[in-house]
C-alpha cells in the first residue's frame, strides 16, 4: 500500500503516526464504555493567505486547526462529538460525550457503520500532497503583481477589489471498528483578482482564479490579472432587455453548477426524503441521448480525487450517465440501506465528474457555440440560489451576452433566467469542447434548447 502520508509531516505539527495512536486511544475508549461500534478521524490543516487592494498589502493571515471526532454506536443509536484538545482527558471526554449522545438518541435500524465487504482495502498515492513552501511577502509579491497586471490591461480599469494568494494544507487519519484505516495529505493553492471597469453608474466588476493542487500548475499572475480586466472590459455598456424566450448557452464555469444540480437531485438524501424532481430516475433517461457523465475518484491532483470516502467505503471510476440514462445515484451507507441499495462510495459528495457529448467536434470552441446558440443569451454569472430541487423550478439573476446570429452584439445585465430544470437537462444541445475544471466538476459550456428570460 502506498499513500501520501510518508510526506505528510511537512510543515504540518502532528505526525501520521501521532493521529494513528490518538485515534486508536479514542476508539479503545469507546469500547471499553461498552460501545457496539465506533469511528475517529484526527485531522490538521494549515495554511496562509495574502490579500493586497490597489497596490496596498491589506491581509495576511495564518491559520492552523486541528480536530478529533468521534462516532459513537451503541446498537442502532448513534452520537457524535468532537474536541480540538487532544490530552487524554480531553480524548476520554469527547469519547464520553459521544456514548452519552447515543444512548439518549432514538434508535434508526438502518444506522450504523459500512458492511466490511465495502471498506476500502487498496489506498493508492493520488498525487494529491504539494506543499508549498512560499513566504507572506512572496504570496503579496504575486497578489500585486497580478492586481497591477488587471489595472494595466485597459485604462478603463479604474479599481479594484482586490487580488489573493493562498497556500493551504490539510491531512488526517481514520479508522473504525469494522476494520478501516486509512488517510493522506493534500494541498490547494489559489490566486485570484476581481478588477472593476468604468466609472460612475457605468462601473462594472468581475473576477477570475487559478486553483490547483500544485503551486507549479497555477496560472500566472499576469495571466490572471489581464484575464479578470478583460472580462470585467467586455461587461462595459450593459444594458436590460427585452421579456423573451430564446436559446441560452451557459458559460463553461457556470455550466458545471448545472451539472451540480444533476448530483444533488441524484443524491441519497434527497431520495429518501423523496424532495427531488429526479425520484426513481435510475435507468431513466435525464439527459440527452448524446451525453455522458464519468465519475472517476482516481485522477492524480484531481480536485476531487480520493481513495476512498468519508466513511472509509472504496471509490470506483463508474458511469453515471450513459447516452442520457441515469446509471448511478449518490449514495452514504446511510442513505443507501434506506433505499434498499448499496452505497456508491458517495460519503461526502461526487468525485470528478465530468460531462461530455459524443457531438462535440475539437474546434467546438466558444465561438462555435455561439454559431450555434444563433440568436440568444450567453450568462457568464449567475445570482443568488432560485433552485427548488422538489419540484426543479429553475429561476436565477443573471448577466452575460445578447447573442444576434452567431456574433455577441451587446453585454446585458438585470435579468432573470427561468425555467425547469428537468426540462433544462433534457434540453442540453451541445456542449464544448472548452472544457473547464471548477472543483470537482468538468465541463465545456452548455447550449439549453429554450429558456425564459426577463428583462423590461
Amino acid at each position: 500500500m502506498t499513500t501520501s502520508s510518508s510526506r505528510a509531516d511537512s510543515g504540518f505539527a502532528y505526525s501520521r503516526s501521532f493521529f494513528e495512536n490518538l485515534v486508536d486511544s479514542a476508539l479503545a475508549h469507546a469500547r471499553k464504555l461498552g460501545a457496539t461500534d465506533a469511528g475517529a478521524e484526527a485531522s490538521e490543516g494549515c495554511g496562509l493567505s495574502v490579500s493586497v487592494r490597489k497596490g496596498e498589502l491589506e491581509n495576511v493571515e495564518r491559520n492552523r486547526d486541528k480536530s478529533l471526532g468521534v462516532t459513537v454506536y451503541v446498537g442502532h443509536r448513534r452520537g457524535n462529538a468532537s474536541t480540538s484538545d487532544f490530552s487524554e482527558a480531553a480524548v476520554a471526554q469527547t469519547v464520553q460525550a459521544a456514548y452519552d449522545i447515543a444512548r439518549f438518541t432514538a434508535e434508526d435500524p438502518v444506522s450504523g457503520l459500512p458492511d466490511e465487504a465495502d471498506i476500502a482495502k487498496e489506498q493508492p498515492d493520488l498525487d494529491l500532497f504539494h506543499p508549498w513552501d512560499v513566504t507572506s511577502e512572496q504570496a503579496a509579491t504575486m497578489a500585486l503583481e497580478c492586481e497591477a497586471a488587471a489595472l494595466s490591461t485597459d485604462k478603463r480599469i479604474t479599481n479594484s477589489e482586490g487580488a489573493g494568494v493562498s497556500a493551504q494544507q490539510s491531512h488526517f487519519f481514520s479508522a473504525h471498528t469494522r476494520g478501516f484505516r486509512g488517510g493522506y495529505a493534500s494541498s490547494r493553492h489559489s490566486i485570484s483578482v476581481a478588477p472593476i471597469a468604468g466609472k460612475g453608474d457605468e462601473m462594472q466588476r468581475d473576477a477570475w482564479y487559478s486553483s490547483m493542487r500544485s503551486a507549479e500548475e497555477l496560472a500566472s499572475p499576469q495571466a490572471v490579472g489581464r484575464y479578470a480586466a478583460e472580462r470585467a472590459l467586455s461587461r462595459l455598456k450593459s444594458r436590460k432587455i427585452k421579456t423573451t424566450e430564446c436559446p441560452v448557452l451557459f458559460e463553461s464555469p457556470l455550466a458545471a453548477g448545472l451539472l451540480g444540480g444533476l448530483v444533488q437531485a441524484t443524491s441519497g438524501g434527497a431520495l429518501y426524503r423523496k424532495s427531488t424532481f429526479l425520484l426513481d430516475s435510475l435507468g431513466k433517461p435525464v439527459l440527452p441521448k448524446h451525453i455522458d457523465v464519468v465519475e472517476d475518484p482516481h485522477v492524480l491532483r484531481g480536485k476531487g480525487s480520493s481513495p476512498f470516502d468519508d466513511e472509509g467505503v472504496v471509490t470506483r471510476k463508474r458511469k453515471v450517465v450513459d447516452g442520457g440514462r441515469l446509471e448511478g445515484y449518490f449514495l452514504s451507507t446511510y442513505s443507501a440501506r434506506k433505499l434498499g441499495m448499496k452505497t456508491t462510495g458517495n460519503a461526502g459528495g461526487s468525485h470528478n465528474l465530468t460531462l461530455t457529448s459524443r457531438l462535440t467536434k475539437k474546434g467546438d470552441d466558444l465561438d462555435a457555440m455561439l454559431a450555434k446558440l444563433g440568436t440568444g443569451l450567453l450568462v457568464i454569472e449567475l445570482m443568488g440560489q432560485g433552485v427548488n430541487y422538489v419540484t426543479g423550478d429553475y429561476s436565477r439573476g443573471a448577466s452575460g451576452f445578447w447573442v444576434e446570429k452567431g456574433r455577441i452584439a451587446f453585454p446585458v445585465q438585470e435579468i432573470t433566467i427561468a425555467g425547469n430544470l428537468k426540462d433544462m437537462l433534457m434540453g442540453i444541445e451541445a456542449v464544448g469542447a472548452d472544457a473547464y475544471n471548477y472543483g470537482a466538476k468538468t465541463t465545456g459550456s452548455l447550449l439549453i434548447n429554450r429558456m425564459k428570460v426577463a428583462g423590461s
